[in-house]
């Protein structure tokens, strides 16, 4: 088994604590120490994840430190193939529940990468399971849950449920008891579909009846992927299993309904949005998931250029003032506004926000659901808001004029108003406030900034090659760099990444800081044109060159940022 240490030897230190170890390795400092222990008494929980969470040392320092406090060998999973006769012998709810991968079997011994090794039930659980010898190695957290994403595929089990539908579904079958579904094979169908596109990473599940049957496709890293082809006579039973666990109508079959429930994947909660509408080969159901347990990200681990980040930063610090993040629908505006409040002081601000729905649930701000049916509305809820003495206010969206109003309002009487909109780059959003009907002097006054965004997909790192650019690819590189590129990089596609090049997202972006000269051109009869060009030679970098620097960098590939922006002016 391939081991990776640091230096110092175990047999001298395997009994020193945790924390001791990594000030003597320096890896952090004694002040840091002192703070995460003082965290871990007031949050409880181990030393290594409040280290970790807090960005003090990194998951992969944590493990070889532990692996020397401990004596245990540590395992890179991302150069190790997990070996089938080892995986069988573990469930995959065992694994996930004790974080665990067994590996391979040497003798009558089972190998097993844990990340916390110290858990003495797990081993004795899987002693009992296995009834082989147990030998124990160290892997990092994330590797071992990616290992297990990987290693346990749901598409056989899907395929085993589903093929018990064999009967035709009949009219009659599209109202059935929630005893009923609840009973066969069509809850675990549902149950094993939701649990593959969480470990996939997807963030929506569509659904579709068609002539021949009933296609399943799951979003990842923005892109739809065909996933299963199911018969079609799963097609009513898993509507109507929805429709029970939304609290949706399962009588109506013609009118767009939408609901929402909840499930626990592993030890992940996660929620899930689901809407219905009629095709012409019956209800097509799109499932929404929101996972829970998914830590908010920081404004630097989004993918921001370290000048504009700290631009951005800066205009977080205003005492009011508006600032809007716009861009379509599924660019990340919703993270970054989480992680923009993420970055406010909330002990010394009152935060309200008003959303639809509530994503992420802050344990010291406000935060309000709209619903049209008890009457709160984006624009009804803002101006409940400003009678609740706000310093800073989030809105979900503003997507018409009366909120859009509102909220210029808001900010002009001393409150910082944070907000989404749609619209395709920074320079649209000051138009598309005044398409809602705000007066542009307003405009002037009031917006203090404007973030706008796309969402790309990451080069895979596991399977990253030096590549040669088409001359497409060339072109589109030299228009907005203005030079040709050097070696460029992509995925060739690999097991990680389900053979796509690509793993994870990245964001780019472009802000633009309302100076005065910007102010004044906003007062005059001036075309977007001319406020993008004094936006550039005030600073401004477009989204079309934090893309192309992020290929450059070897973060993304030419034709991804092709994809995602540059049909924009």
């Amino acid at each position: 088994m391939a081991i990776e240490r640091l230096q110092t030897p175990a047999e001298n230190v395997m009994r020193k604590p945790i924390g001791q170890l990594l000030v003597e390795e320096g890896l952090i400092t004694q002040e840091q120490l002192e703070d995460a222990l003082k965290l871990q008494r007031k949050q409880a929980g181990k030393l290594g994840e409040i280290l970790v969470s807090q960005g003090m040392v990194t998951a992969e320092d944590m493990a070889a430190v532990y692996s020397i406090q401990m004596n245990l060998p540590l395992v890179d999973l991302k150069k190790r193939v997990v070996q089938s006769d080892a995986l069988k012998m573990v469930p995959e709810d065992m694994a996930r529940k004790f974080t665990l991968i067994p590996l391979e079997v040497v003798g009558d011994a089972l190998i097993v990468v844990m990340a916390y090794p110290d858990n003495i039930r797990a081993i004795r659980d899987i002693r009992a399971q296995t009834a082989m010898r147990i030998e124990v190695a160290l892997g990092v957290p994330s590797d071992i849950e990616r290992a297990i994403d990987l290693s346990y595929r749901s598409s056989s089990e899907i395929e085993k449920q589903v093929s018990q539908f064999t009967k035709p579904a009949k009219e009659e079958e599209s109202v059935l008891t929630s005893k009923v579904i609840s009973s066969t094979p069509i809850a675990q169908s549902l149950d094993l579909l939701i649990k593959q596109a969480v470990r996939d990473r997807a963030s929506d599940i569509h659904l579709e009846p068609n002539e021949h049957g009933l296609r399943v496709r799951y979003r990842i890293d923005g892109i739809l992927h065909n996933m299963f082809a199911l018969p079609l006579a799963a097609h009513v039973p898993l509507l109507s299993r929805i429709k029970i666990l939304a609290e949706m109508n399962i009588a109506e079959q013609r009118r767009p309904q939408d609901g929402q429930f909840s499930v626990k994947v592993g030890n992940r909660d996660v929620d899930i949005r689901a809407a219905t509408m009629a095709t012409a080969y019956g209800e097509r159901v799109t499932l929404r998931i929101l996972d829970k347990s998914l830590s908010l990200f920081t404004l630097s681990e989004l993918g921001f250029r370290l000048d504009t980040l700290k631009k951005y930063q800066a205009l977080l610090k205003s005492p009011y003032g508006l600032i809007l993040v716009g861009g379509p629908t599924g660019s990340g505006k919703t993270t970054t506004l989480y992680a923009s409040i993420n970055e406010i002081d909330r002990d010394g601000n009152n935060i309200l926000t008003i959303e639809d729905p509530i994503e992420y649930r802050f344990p010291d701000i406000s935060q309000t659901q709209v619903n049209p049916k008890a009457g709160i509305t984006y624009a009804s809820g803002l101006r409940a808001i400003v009678r609740h003495d706000p310093d800073i206010i989030l809105v979900g969206e503003i997507r018409d004029r009366d909120t859009a109003e509102t909220a210029v309002q808001a900010s002009l009487t001393g409150h910082l108003v944070l907000a989404s909109i749609h619209a395709n780059d920074a320079v649209s959003m000051v138009f598309r406030l005044m398409d809602l009907g705000v007066e542009p002097y307003l405009i002037s006054s009031t917006l203090a900034g404007i973030v706008s965004q796309r969402m790309i997909r990451r080069i895979c790192p596991y399977c990253t090659v030096p590549s040669e650019l088409t001359m497409e690819e060339r072109v589109a590189y030299s228009t907005v760099m203005g030079d040709e590129p050097a070696t460029l990089y992509v995925g060739t596609g690999c097991k990680t990444c389900a053979n796509t090049g690509y793993r994870g997202r990245t964001g780019i972006f472009e802000l633009l800081v309302m100076s005065e000269r910007l102010r004044r051109l906003l007062l005059t009869n001036i075309s977007a044109d001319d406020i993008r060009t004094e936006a550039i030679e005030e600073g401004m970098v477009t989204m079309k060159r934090d893309g192309m620097l992020k290929v450059k960098e070897g973060i993304t590939s030419v034709s991804e940022v092709v994809r995602s922006i540059m049909s924009i002016a």
